[in-house]
């Protein structure tokens, strides 16, 4: 008993450490539950998103009436302007559009040429320089593989 006078105190803290450490495990823990039946869009024969249903009653879109008209931006078939090393789809395209379609247009280029074709590609201004098109495509042109591939490595 005597311990408990002398120690009342301390007891009485332990006792409180121990309540709210009780508290927290039993009941701040919680998770609120929703009662009641929950569906979901997902759910067999539930109706569609409300949000959604403009997307679904919108028919598939469908070739535009009227004839068919290749925009001038298109590429030739069979473009062998991708064979030069930097030139994509995309830039194969925009050369298209400047009457660009073929390597050997491309190796007959003077500087003036290539600065005035450049300055028209966007984004892709200075890939011209950069990538060497010219001499790629000088190389190209005349079928020098070897002289390809030595200075600016294989074809594909």
């Amino acid at each position: 008993m005597e311990f408990v006078e002398t120690n009342w105190l301390l007891i009485l803290l332990g006792a409180l450490a121990v309540i709210a450490v009780a508290w927290y495990i039993f009941h701040a823990t919680r998770r609120t539950t929703i009662a009641g039946e929950r569906r979901d869009v997902l759910d067999e024969g539930a109706a569609p998103a409300p949000r959604n249903q403009a997307l679904i009653d919108t028919p598939p879109p469908g070739p535009a009436p009227g004839p068919s008209v290749t925009p001038a931006t298109t590429a030739p078939e069979g473009s062998d302007l991708t064979r030069i090393k930097g030139v994509g789809p995309k830039l194969v395209a925009e050369l298209a559009a400047l009457g660009v379609t073929r390597v050997e247009q491309v190796a007959s280029w003077t500087k003036a040429d290539e600065e005035r074709i450049d300055a028209q590609l966007g984004r892709f201004q200075g890939r011209v320089a950069r990538d060497e098109w010219v001499a790629q495509a000088k190389l190209l042109s005349t079928g020098d593989a070897a002289g390809y591939a030595q200075r600016f490595g294989n074809t594909s």
